[in-house]
């Protein structure tokens, strides 16, 4: 996507004022930045779909990976996480279950609850995505930090 060159009455460094004005560069930088993190996660969502799984697939194993304590997840933990509801997670951990992407059992510390981990299947699924997630945000990130470095310049 080409940036397209607009002249500013300001040097594109100038802050906005105190009372909000807002620049073209400013509108410009959210712009691009909304651009990049649509193209990340609509690579991601391909990417999982090419692994067989849905992209909320995807996002719960790395989230029970990555945000759960050791001992597992919660389908509370999943929900807030994902940022669905209880029984929508619910749904998703049977699916996933059923795929023996990952395992329950029952706390330890609270028989009530039902603790989620990844089982080998999706320990490997997982890894498999987040290397070449990473490979993906390896090559974004020029873009991403000279963005996210204009706001920090606004910010001042």
């Amino acid at each position: 996507m080409a940036q397209s060159k607009r002249k500013t009455t300001r040097p594109a460094s100038a802050a906005p004022s105190k009372g909000g004005a807002m620049r073209e560069a400013d509108y410009a930088a959210l712009a691009q930045f909304r651009y990049q993190l649509r193209t990340f996660l609509a690579f991601s969502e391909t990417a999982a779909q090419n692994a067989g799984l849905t992209p909320q697939q995807h996002q719960a194993l790395l989230a029970i990976k990555g945000l759960a304590a050791p001992d597992g997840a919660s389908v509370g933990d999943i929900a807030r996480f994902l940022l669905i509801r209880h029984h929508t997670a619910v749904e998703l951990v049977d699916r996933m279950a059923k795929l023996k992407l990952i395992g329950r059992e029952a706390d330890p510390q609270d028989a009530r609850r039902v603790l989620v981990r990844l089982t080998a299947k999706g320990e490997q699924k997982l890894r498999s995505l987040s290397r070449i997630h990473l490979d993906e945000l390896g090559a974004a990130a020029p873009a991403l930090a000279k963005i996210l470095r204009s706001f920090r310049a606004k910010a001042r």
